[in-house]
């Protein structure tokens, strides 16, 4: 299976590979064989915390990375600076501002392609060839361009799902509440709301389930959990008009909104974050989570400090058929700072730690998550992994690729608040929402 990934990379790789051998070293200084010294490029690389940490040590993975690719690229020095996922956003913009960019970034569309909406990217459409595009879902390049350029380089992918606290149900005797027996664990929102009651009733101590609306943080999670209660979309498919308002959209929020006040719902959503429900759940203090991914799962599996044993569930919807996931995808994107030399050394790395045979499998599997490319598959011997790799079928054009998308997410959570606090009813909210969210997307 993993030779169907290394032939299109040779391409790529073989280019560079010429490339890098055509130089001779002497003296420890890189010379061509003109006898003519090949100046170092020194480029940054600014990178959240997506792959396992080694040792304990955040960071030290990708300095790995960069010791392997060095051994092919000794021309180009790589200076690592890790960022979290609570300032990197911030901190990323204030860059910007101020012209003192990375020129690399390992990140996710919504973020990415505002970079790009902005004129901050360099394209890479010519890192793409025509293998590459036929092996990649239109969904997920279309989380990758802006207009006609490729300004992520997209590399792992997964669903975001839902998950449960297997060991609990089990406990109290509700495990045949739970889908685990279905081949898609696909279940409708009646069979949902009653493993909650059954939770709610023998596990007092723990809420049957979470809800959260204190920042754009997970807002992806809110999205396909209200859109798959209602079966329902959140935006047409051209990202152009909000539909979440719909009289079906509606009756979902109103849902959440009644589960609070019947104990189904954590109490304290307008003021939980994604963050604090993810903590609850592996804390042992939440049933059911709405955000949960193989991504996740990585990133958040020190934190778990109860012992159960989690499995993953599609979202519940009214007729218990076609759950929609958002995709989680992870790609770089190359900064463009005005200097040829580094925008091409970006792209060198770029392309080192998405296609070198030797790194990419090691890479994927260290994120936790899947290739984005169809043909690649099996590369986890977990049960939980293969049933979450084959429920990428579901995967949707998510809003992510909207136009203004990042500000389009600010004006999501304080609606959900409103609503959430009974300061405006669910419809109110999600018309007021849907009003603001158009302009948003359709404005220059």
């Amino acid at each position: 299976m993993w030779k169907k990934l290394v032939a299109p990379m040779l391409s790529a790789s073989l280019i560079l590979g010429m490339a890098a051998g055509c130089t001779e070293k002497s003296g420890g200084d890189e010379k061509s064989k003109g006898g003519s010294k090949k100046e170092t490029v020194e480029i940054t690389w600014w990178n959240y915390p997506n792959w396992d940490p080694l040792d304990g040590e955040v960071g030290k993975y990708e300095k790995e990375i960069i010791k392997a690719f060095n051994k092919k690229h000794p021309e180009i020095k790589v200076n690592l600076e890790m960022i979290s996922f609570e300032g990197g956003p911030e901190k990323v913009n204030v860059a910007l501002a101020s012209k003192s960019a990375p020129d690399v970034i390992y990140d996710f569309p919504g973020r990415i392609l505002d970079y790009g909406q902005k004129g901050y990217l360099a394209p890479l459409n010519d890192m793409i060839d025509d293998d590459f595009k036929k092996d990649v879902s239109d969904s997920i390049w279309n989380q990758t361009k802006v207009n006609d350029d490729i300004v992520m380089y997209p590399i792992n992918t997964t669903p975001f799902m839902m998950a449960v606290n297997k060991t609990l149900f089990e406990k109290i005797g509700a495990l045949d509440l739970l889908p685990l027996d279905r081949p898609e664990r696909t279940w409708t929102v009646a069979e949902y709301q009653k493993a909650l009651e059954a939770v709610k009733e023998k596990a007092p101590d723990v809420f049957p389930s979470g809800f959260f609306a204190k920042n754009t943080g997970g807002d992806q999670g809110t999205r396909a959990y209200l859109a798959n209660l209602a079966g329902t979309s959140f935006m047409d498919p051209d990202m152009k008009k909000i539909t979440i308002n719909s009289e079906d959209g509606v009756k979902a929020l109103q849902w959440v909104v009644d589960g609070v006040k019947n104990k189904l719902v954590a109490p304290g959503t307008e003021s939980l974050t994604s963050n604090d429900n993810l903590d609850l759940f592996m804390q042992g203090k939440l049933a059911t989570t709405i955000i949960y991914s193989s991504v996740l799962k990585k990133i958040y599996s020190t934190k778990k400090v109860a012992d159960f044993e989690e499995a993953f569930v599609a979202f519940p919807t009214p007729d218990g058929k076609n759950p929609a996931f958002e995709p989680f995808i992870g790609g770089m994107a190359v900064f463009n700072n005005g200097d040829k030399a580094k925008v091409e050394a970006a792209k060198k790395l770029v392309d080192f730690i998405a296609n070198d045979p030797d790194w990419t499998k090691k890479n994927l599997k260290a994120t936790g998550g899947f290739s984005v490319r169809s043909s690649v598959s099996g590369l986890y011997d977990n049960p939980e992994m293969k049933y979450v790799e084959s429920m990428r079928k579901y995967m949707i054009d998510a809003p992510t690729r909207a136009k203004n998308f990042i500000e389009l997410r600010t004006v999501w959570f304080p609606e959900l608040q409103k609503a959430l606090m009974g300061q405006a009813t669910a419809k109110e909210a999600l018309d007021s929402f849907a009003k603001k969210g158009d302009e948003i997307v359709n404005k220059n």
